[in-house]
């Protein structure tokens, strides 16, 4: 039962401190570190018992952590971040790695505590800088994507570094094939399972949808979720990873959200116990000398962030004033932050006296997050005063110029090409490697124990040829080119003869690739010599021959992966496609989306789209009104608008900014009056009751705001009483209306 009261008073602690930081507008992450300050067993204020079992707690909060980060995240998301997120967050990272290896060394750490310090320094809060946008009102500004997007990038940096510091926690020393061998593997595993899981899990979760409640969805989330951490955990890797690879692989089914809605109060319990147990390692007498330094460290950790960011950000072409709000908002230190510090203090990497000060420059920093990004406003007009107008020119974008040309139809061919060739080659290439490493690895055991009696030269050629049957379809589908892409080929020949000598090369590449998958599986299944050589080339003939046979079948599996891969999109694109059209085809312009709801209060209701200021006050053009379940596209100036219809604007960020105001001016926000409490009473009919012998009608109480419910008379109960009823002395009659009027007559 300790175990019972430790975790009672975690959660305890947990919901005095929560509300506390609700009262004070502060991020709950705040409230659950002071409240594991506080609960701490180095403080003994309340009787902790097992720190162990809060220990195993807190790993199964990281679970649900990761979890909930991949349901969030997508290697989909990560292609489309562009290359301002990418190169924002690139430098970012790295420029705060090499700036914790730097401060270790200045403070005497050993390179390996180094390591880790500069580690967790690379890491912002992707939960607390979505808050305080959410907050604050900022997620529509024109810097949003490109912050978000870095965030994006900076989670699989996260990843990562996870997989690297794991490898070098556990062997305690750098070596340089270690760490090839560890990434090489992460990234195969990642791979692996994100084929299997795209190509299987959407399939499942499609036909049983009308089976799936909030219930189910919760246990299939969980189930699965757990199910890759035993995986990830037999392949050597941490738990964290599993659950992160597959809520990324959920976060591909069209299911994601409502997993998202129903993990969203099992994702904040757990979080809490791993941010509370974390702090409860931290003894915090230790840290009463300590705050300088955590105030130096903290300026330093900020200020470090601030410039890298601000480089990476200018480097990608965003100008001054989205830079400064970018670099001012990821000043802190986040949840990966406090993983990679409990990771050090697991395998004694971090000293004792540093945990404490990285949790509190944590804490530092996650407290000024909302003031940071408030003060970046200021600070970047501060700078437009100051800069010379050369560099200002320099710095920042024209606005009238589009970032990228706009790509031509042959271009967009090229890109559809290569795109199919490389998602085709890594879905069979993993498909391929995945056969050779079972069969090596499971199979020439399994058969030398089934059949002892065989000989290992003919147990080896049995697994080969079992491989080999097995590879067939595969291998046809890794070298040959599917209609798309033969359509592609034709098309860019057509119109550029000397296409297809580049095309022809690609197809030769995708044959002495598929060759070499023969080649390894020769090598590794059965010892290479002369003749073995010879069979090489004729089973890779006779490979390709039988697989053609086998094409339609391959055809089917690799247009059901690619159906699965993209039906959210193809969904998304069906319920939203004016949204998702211009979000194509205006990329890398500044003209968005909005849609906004129309509330009953709009003082335009019932009038045009004509009569109303939007098109020649704000600039934006209205796509789409939606009345209810009837939406009007391209309307025209007569249609009219109605309580709860919805609008589609498009236009540039100011406009649309302009647009949403124009809505809020003209949408008064009528105050509630305040209400008398309704009440039931029962009042007992006297002889000189005003009430006796009068009719419901004659009463009129109703014109007092009152309502007769009931009335006992005798042992009769008569509920809802007609107006043509008397009401007789002696009866009890229960009263329903405003505490006031009740009174009046109770009295």
């Amino acid at each position: 039962m300790n175990f019972v009261s430790d975790l009672a008073i975690i959660l305890m602690a947990a919901s005095i401190f929560i509300i506390i930081s609700k009262v004070l507008k502060q991020p709950p992450i705040l409230g659950y570190i002071i409240a594991g300050f506080l609960v701490s067993p180095h403080l003994g204020l309340v009787p902790i018992s097992n720190m162990e079992g809060v220990y195993e707690w807190a790993e199964i909060g990281v679970i649900f952590l990761m979890f909930a980060h991949g349901l969030e995240f997508s290697f989909k998301k990560l292609l489309k971040v562009g290359s301002g997120a990418s190169i924002t967050a690139g430098i970012k990272c790295l420029g705060m790695f090499a700036f914790g290896l730097f401060t270790g060394y200045l403070i005497g750490l050993s390179l390996q505590a180094s390591i880790f310090i500069g580690g967790l320094l690379s890491m912002s809060s992707t939960p607390i800088i979505n808050k305080a946008y959410d907050d604050l009102g900022l997620k529509e500004k024109p810097h949003s994507p490109v912050l978000f997007g870095s965030l994006v990038f900076q989670d699989m940096i996260a990843i990562l570094l996870l997989v690297l510091l794991s490898t070098f926690a556990a062997r305690q020393q750098f070596a340089g094939e270690e760490m090839l061998i560890a990434f090489g593997k992460f990234g195969f595993f990642i791979l692996l399972w994100s084929v299997v899981g795209i190509y299987a899990i959407p399939s499942i979760l499609n036909k049983a949808h009308k089976y799936l409640n909030n219930e189910i969805i919760l246990i299939i989330a969980i189930g699965l979720c757990f199910l890759m951490v035993a995986v990830a955990n037999l392949a050597g890797f941490s738990s964290a990873l599993g659950a992160f690879v597959m809520g990324s692989i959920l976060s591909e089914t069209v299911e994601s959200e409502r997993m998202e809605h129903v993990m969203g109060s099992i994702k904040d319990l757990f979080g809490a116990i791993f941010f509370i147990s974390v702090s409860m390692m931290v003894d915090i007498s230790s840290i009463g000398n300590q705050w300088p330094y955590i105030i130096i460290y903290s300026a330093e950790a900020m200020l470090g962030i601030i410039i890298f960011s601000t480089i990476g950000a200018l480097l990608s072409g965003q100008g001054i004033r989205n830079s400064i709000y970018i670099s001012f908002s990821l000043a802190q230190l986040g949840e990966f932050a406090f993983i990679i510090a409990a990771l050090g203090v697991q395998f004694d990497i971090i000293p004792d006296y540093t945990y404490p000060i990285v949790i509190c420059v944590s804490l530092v920093t996650t407290f000024l997050t909302p003031y940071m990004i408030k003060a970046a406003g200021p600070f970047s007009d501060w700078l437009y005063r100051i800069l010379p107008q050369k560099v200002i020119q320099k710095l920042d974008p024209d606005p009238n110029e589009n970032p990228k040309k706009e790509s031509t139809a042959e271009q967009n061919e090229w890109r559809h090409l290569l795109r199919s060739y490389f998602e085709r080659m890594m879905l069979f290439g993993i498909i391929l490697s995945a056969i050779i490493i079972f069969s090596k690895k499971y199979c020439i055991d399994f058969i030398a124990h089934t059949f002892p009696y065989k000989s290992p030269e003919i147990t080896e050629w049995i697994v080969f040829v079992l491989t080999l049957i097995i590879m067939l379809p595969f291998l046809y589908g890794f070298a040959i080119n599917n209609k798309s892409e033969q359509r592609s080929a034709e098309l860019l020949i057509k119109h550029n003869r000397s296409a297809k000598w580049v095309i022809r090369a690609l197809n030769v590449i995708k044959i002495f690739l598929a060759a070499g998958f023969l080649v390894i599986a020769i090598i590794n299944l059965i010892h290479v010599n002369v003749e073995v050589y010879i069979l090489m080339v004729a089973s890779l003939i006779l490979a390709l021959l039988l697989a053609y046979r086998s094409s339609r079948r391959f055809t089917q599996i690799e247009d059901h992966f690619f159906s699965n891969l993209h039906d959210k999109e193809r969904r998304e694109r069906a319920a939203k496609p004016i949204t998702t059209s211009v979000s194509d085809k205006l990329k890398g312009y500044d003209v968005h989306i909005e849609s906004v709801q129309i509330t009953p209060d709009f003082s335009y209701i019932g009038k045009t789209l004509r009569e109303m200021p939007f098109r020649h006050v704000s600039g934006v053009n209205i796509m789409e009104v939606a009345h209810g379940d009837r939406h009007v596209r391209i309307p025209r100036g007569s249609e009219p608008i109605f309580p709860y219809d919805t609008l589609v604007a498009v236009g540039t960020t100011e406009q649309l900014e302009n647009f949403k105001s124009i809505i809020d001016k003209n949408s008064p926000k009528i105050e509630k009056e305040e209400r008398s409490k309704f009440v039931v009473q029962r009042l007992d009919i006297e002889k000189d009751s005003f009430l006796a012998g009068k009719s419901l009608k004659e009463s009129d109480l109703r014109a007092s705001g009152c309502l007769v419910v009931s009335i006992l008379r005798n042992d009769k109960f008569i509920t809802n009483p007609k107006q043509d009823d008397f009401i007789m002395e002696g009866d009890k009659v229960w009263i329903a209306g405003e505490q006031e009027s009740c009174e009046w007559f109770l009295n």
